[in-house]
This record gives structure tokens, C-alpha cells and sequence, in this order.
């Protein structure tokens, strides 16, 4: 995180930080919009002039699709298709931006420099020469990932209920904007946590340590979510992905889910079917955030079975686990 960027969230509110996560002791504010410190997210660069093969060959979505006013979700694969990291991948005038969690940033540097051998490509990682913010307002949302720069600021366009924007700025911009949003619009100040949590809700299916290749795309209903091409050529675990596409559904889909229980589900951990005589395991935790409700979650589920009407945590016998629908 960028220090200056880190000294400002510190200075307000009497803000508390690990690193990836920002909470503030009061909120400021209590209107309906809100703005949120994105710090569990990093920023890898890649650019030079043959930045866009590179990545081609390396991800789900066709880079001939994203420009500088269209963004998009995608994924980077092993040869066996199973997802290693999922991504909200930005154009600017001279560089792809890949926006990801901070804990799996090394591992998608370390991969697409594999691939670079002598190509004009330079993959930098930029975490601390940016800063990520993001708003949300109680208005009708705009299309999913539309992107626009006003004032040397990214904005794009998150899926939801409501309207939801991720933001891209240099230090200065991001204070400055962030001051105006709090000090003169009244926004409420919310935390990392409350954005992973409508992250969730809104069905983005963000990939950590304990989940990466795990899934195939589909599996994180990717498809849906328009980060997968499917006429682009080959990439680096298309055969797998073409192949569940072509010969039918996945046998495997994404699911919002909540219960309640105290502690939060690990990445990964397991889901049993309770109504089944040996409860056998039906799918696993993508990604859990804690609420005033309980906790919501996305979990991965076989769609084989007719009904979930039991569904429990292996790890907590009380909780059980109902479905629910994607706020979009």
C-alpha cells in the first residue's frame, strides 16, 4: 500500500489497518452513499508492445474486447484449467492494470514472466504508485464494468442492486477525491470489510491462496459474468474450459449463501449435505464476510442435486446454510 495513501486512511476517524484491511473506529457521516479503502486488492502492470499477446495467450477473456471504456473480469488458469487467480482486468492508454487480492499478486507476476521470454513486455507491480478506492450510492446501476477517466481517475463499474464504482488514482487524486466525497458530499466512510461483503452479495468471485486452482471458471460462473470468451483462441487451459462449455453445464456453479454462525468459514472449507444419510461433502466456501445478519458467503455446489434443503458447515454443526439470490 502506498505509504501517503496508508498516513491519510491512519489520520481519519482513527482508522485501524493490517495492511488489507481498513476499519474505522466511527463512521463519518450516515448518508446512504459510502466510500471504501480497497487495500486487500493490489495492482499489476503490463505493458509494451506486445503486452496484449502476452496476456491473450494467459486469460479467459478476449484482451481484443477491453479498451479504455470497457473493463472486464477474467481468470488465469493451469494447463488443466483449474483457476489460479481472478482478476478485474482495466485498459489505459499504455498499460493493462490487473487488479487482484494482494496475496495473489506474486503468484500472477511470477506466472506471466514465465511466458514473457523475449517479448517487449514489462509487468510491474504498481500497488504502491496507485491507490483503489470505491463508492456506492442508492441510484440504478449502470452497466457492469463500463469504464470512464475524469480527473485522472478510473472509474468502473461494479454489478449490484445498487450503484457500485472501483476507482483508480495516483495519491494525490485519491486524498483529494476522498476528502471532497466525505467533507463536502457527506458520504459515509464504510470499510474494506462492508465492500467484500457487497462484493459477495453481488456475486464477484474473487480467488485467495486456499481456493486458487480449485475451480474451472465456470465453476465461479464466469461465464455469466461475460470473463470468458469462448471464439478467442487458445489460452493456457482452454482446452479444459471449451470442453465443459461445449459438451454442456458445469457440473459445478456458484451459489450466495448465508447462516448464521459466529465464526467465519474459511476458504475452501467444506459444505455438507445434512439431508443426505452419510452428509456427504456438496461443495466448498469460496469467500465468507461476517454482517449484522450473520454471514453471507459464496459457496461452489454440485447442480446434480434436485434440492438443498440442508446444507450445513462441515467444521460447525449448528450453522445451516440457506440460498439465497445474487443482488443484481
Amino acid at each position: 500500500m502506498n505509504k501517503n495513501w496508508k498516513t491519510f486512511l491512519l489520520s481519519q476517524q482513527n482508522s485501524v489497518s493490517d495492511e488489507t484491511k481498513i476499519a474505522f473506529a466511527e463512521a463519518a457521516n450516515s448518508g446512504e452513499n459510502s466510500i471504501y479503502p480497497l487495500t486487500q486488492f493490489a495492482i499489476l502492470s503490463v505493458m509494451g508492445k506486445d503486452a496484449a499477446k502476452l496476456l491473450q495467450g494467459q486469460i479467459t477473456c478476449n484482451i481484443n474486447d477491453i479498451n479504455e471504456a470497457k473493463s472486464s473480469l477474467a481468470a488465469m488458469c493451469n494447463p488443466k484449467g483449474r483457476v489460479i487467480a481472478t482478476f478485474l482486468l482495466v485498459k489505459t492508454a499504455d498499460a493493462f492494470l490487473l487488479i487482484l487480492p494482494v496475496e495473489l499478486l506474486e503468484t500472477v507476476k511470477k506466472r506471466l514472466q514465465m511466458y514473457v521470454l523475449r517479448s517487449d513486455v514489462k509487468i510491474t507491480d504498481v500497488t504502491d504508485e496507485r491507490c483503489l478506492l470505491g463508492i456506492s450510492e442508492p441510484e440504478k446501476p449502470d452497466h457492469a464494468f463500463l469504464t470512464e477517466i475524469q480527473k485522472d481517475i478510473i472509474s468502473v463499474n461494479f454489478s449490484g442492486s445498487t450503484r457500485r464504482k472501483l476507482l483508480i488514482a495516483d495519491t494525490d487524486n485519491a486524498i483529494h477525491f476522498w476528502s471532497e466525497q466525505v467533507d463536502s458530499q457527506g458520504f459515509r466512510v464504510g470499510s474494506s470489510d462492508e465492500w467484500r461483503y457487497l462484493d459477495i452479495v453481488s456475486g464477484i468471485p474473487w480467488v485467495t491462496k486456499a481456493t486458487s486452482e480449485e475451480f474451472i471458471p465456470q465453476m465461479l460462473n464466469l461465464d455469466k459474468l461475460g470473463g470468458i470468451s469462448f471464439n478467442k483462441g487458445c489460452y493456457t487451459g482452454q482446452e479444459i474450459v471449451a470442453r465443459t462449455h461445449y459438451l454442456g453445464k458445469s457440473k459445478r456453479e456458484m451459489f450466495l449463501a448465508e447462516c448464521q454462525t459466529s465464526a467465519l468459514p474459511e476458504p475452501n472449507s467444506s459444505i455438507v449435505n445434512r439431508g443426505s444419510e452419510e452428509q456427504e461433502v456438496a461443495g466448498k466456501v469460496l469467500l465468507a464476510q461476517l454482517d449484522q445478519q450473520g454471514c453471507k458467503m459464496l459457496v461452489i455446489l454440485q447442480v446434480a442435486e434436485p434440492t438443498y434443503d440442508n446444507l450445513g458447515l462441515q467444521d460447525d454443526t449448528q450453522a445451516q446454510l440457506k440460498l439465497l439470490p445474487f443482488n443484481t
